[in-house]
């Protein structure tokens, strides 16, 4: 069986199986709203109120899933959307070969395509369709494969968004202002990244997390680093028993400690003197982090600087 991969969630999304598959996996069935419909998030908060109580309690992964459905009900495309100033499109008049270029570079898959000016848009290329021409033999015409794409007000809900682009199977919309100018871009991935997180492709750059060590005897270091590294790096455990299944990152070591996720400049202690200092983060996950080894007396991450200092030299 191949390993899943983030066209696999996207799709999961659109079959509507992302929602089903979050509360049937738990037992749980869709609760009702108010106007009668069904409302995962109803459901969900429900949960989260009774797992304290639960002898098998539900994990910090899960728990950060369902944290992250439920805050979705107070988003807007305005807070997901992709600034226009990073919008990454291009002109009907393009080449194959340019059009190509820019695909490859900018690892896009489908990209929006304008008229005269960016507030023009005809529509988006995907490079499915490109393929297909160039492998058909047929000549290349631009606006003869042309998708559709939604046109949305900064206003509306993430949620009703997702519902909207999975029910017309269209995987991008373009927010626009008052005056019919282009404010941003929102695809059905950054939309299924607000609830699972980063999803890797296979065409993304691979960024293996870093862990760098600064003169001052700190650290910056990438949310996504091991605890398990760190802690063989330092010579000092950072993780109880308990705690070994469910954290295997230092951002899940910090949502651990925090409780949730902690806004960017907070000082996050851990028992044993150690700080974590929370450098980027956006409301759903921390990013980048820095070390802070503090000395005590009567705990270890004084050894731990003493042990790495000797190793360095």
């Amino acid at each position: 069986m191949r390993p899943r991969t983030g066209e696999d969630t996207i799709q999961d999304a659109e079959n509507g199986s992302l929602w089903d598959n979050v509360a049937s996996a738990l037992g749980f069935k869709r609760g009702k709203s108010r106007n009668g419909e069904a409302s995962l998030s109803d459901t969900l908060e429900e949960l989260a109120e009774r797992t304290e109580q639960d002898e098998e309690p539900v994990s910090l992964h899960e728990r950060s899933l369902f944290e992250n459905i439920i805050a979705l009900r107070d988003m807007t495309a305005e807070d997901v959307m992709i600034p226009r100033a990073d919008i990454v499109a291009v002109p009907k008049t393009i080449a194959l070969e340019e059009l190509v270029e820019v695909m490859v570079k900018k690892a896009h898959s489908r990209l929006p395509v304008y008229g005269d000016t960016l507030d023009d848009i005809a529509g988006m290329v995907h490079i499915k369709d490109v393929l297909g021409c160039v492998a058909a033999g047929r000549e290349f015409s631009l606006q003869s494969l042309l998708r559709r794409v939604l046109f949305v007000s900064p206003a509306i809900r993430v949620l009703d968004l997702l519902s909207e682009m999975r029910l017309s199977r269209t995987h991008m919309a373009l927010v626009v202002d008052e005056f019919g100018g282009i404010d941003g871009l929102i695809t059905i991935e950054d939309l299924v990244e607000e609830i699972v997180g980063e999803i890797d492709d296979e065409h993304d750059i691979d960024q293996t997390p870093k862990l760098i060590r600064l003169s001052d005897g700190c650290y910056i270091a990438d949310a996504r680093f091991e605890v398990e590294d760190l802690e063989e790096k330092l010579s000092f455990g950072l993780l109880d028993e308990d705690e070994d299944e469910d954290i295997d990152t230092l951002g899940g070591l910090v949502f651990s400690l925090a409780g949730r996720v902690p806004a960017r400049g907070e000082l996050i202690e851990h028992p044993s003197g150690i700080q974590f200092e929370v450098l980027d983060a956006d409301p759903r996950r921390i990013r980048r982090l820095r070390i802070h080894m503090i000395r005590r007396e009567d705990e270890g991450p004084a050894a731990a600087i003493e042990n790495q200092e000797k190793a360095d030299d």
